[in-house]
């Protein structure tokens, strides 16, 4: 899984900010290695230089094989909060995606299915009688 972060002019991406989210990121989503090809951090400071309530903003972008992109965005106080309710936000949204996938692939028998269970199950103790008969 490949990790790239982007920040906008207010927000210094300085090595150490990207090694730290990529850090962050890798840790918390790692269940998902697998079944992803990248993740695009965007990290946003909406006020600029002036001081505001929840103008830290911080959107994932996580790309599963084989499937349509998956976007979230939180907005928080401060950067770290704003990453880690993002992170938060991503993971519950990778959960729904592949436990859905999950329980499509494990459907369970269909009508057909359970009466060639049962007609296999009879003709083995068929067979098996017939066994024992020739056996005797």
């Amino acid at each position: 899984m490949q990790i790239q972060v982007h920040s906008d002019n207010h927000i210094e991406g300085s090595a150490r900010l990207v090694e730290w989210v990529s850090a962050s990121v890798a840790s918390k989503l790692e269940r998902f290695d697998d079944e992803l090809t990248r993740i695009v951090v965007h990290l946003h400071d909406d006020n600029g230089a002036k001081a505001g309530a929840h103008d830290k903003r911080c959107q994932i972008e996580a790309r599963p094989k084989g499937l349509q992109p998956l976007s979230v965005t939180h907005k928080a106080e401060s950067l770290e909060q704003a990453i880690d309710g993002s992170i938060e936000k991503l993971h519950h949204a990778l959960e729904h995606q592949f436990g859905k996938l999950r329980n499509k692939r494990a459907t369970p028998l269909q009508a057909d299915d359970a009466a060639d269970i049962s007609q296999d199950a009879l003709l083995r103790e068929d067979f098996l009688a017939e066994e024992q008969l020739r056996a005797v």
